[in-house]
């Protein structure tokens, strides 16, 4: 009789320990995908930023006439090219990062909203005002 409870102690510590277990892997998993929104982050400011600095260089050389051309638009263009395709694909990010938490909530886990998003959900929102502004001619810029 003590070696059925000794087992049935030995199955409760093996389930607690494998609960632990399986608890801190999905913490891990969901401190990934923040590190890879973080990633997208980066890359989508670089490219909202990059996209407003060459509207903003080219439109310089315009109207300093050194700049001579058929197409005016052309810095605008793709200044708001590159901003769009910034923004754009952080809030695309932030959808594909939602839906994966979403995937993964276990009960003892704050998800969705991770610092993380709440950066990303700021960005787009702030690479929406040069994408308003260049397109406009608005704000500023």
């Amino acid at each position: 009789m003590s070696e059925a409870i000794l087992r049935i102690g030995e199955s409760d510590s093996a389930t607690s320990l494998a609960k632990e277990r399986t608890e801190m892997a999905t913490q891990r998993t969901s401190i990934a995908a923040d590190r890879t929104l973080m990633a997208w982050i980066r890359t989508s400011l670089s490219m909202i930023s990059f996209g407003f600095a060459i509207y903003k260089f080219l439109q310089a050389l315009s109207e300093a006439e050194k700049l001579t051309g058929g197409r005016p638009n052309a810095p605008r263009n793709l200044g708001l090219a590159l901003i769009t395709v910034g923004t754009a694909a952080l809030a695309v990010a932030i959808i594909q990062h939602l839906q994966f938490v979403r995937r993964l909530q276990m009960p003892n886990l704050r998800l969705p909203w991770s610092l993380a998003v709440i950066v990303a959900i700021f960005v787009v929102l702030i690479g929406l005002l040069p994408f308003v502004g260049v397109l406009f001619h608005t704000g500023p810029f």
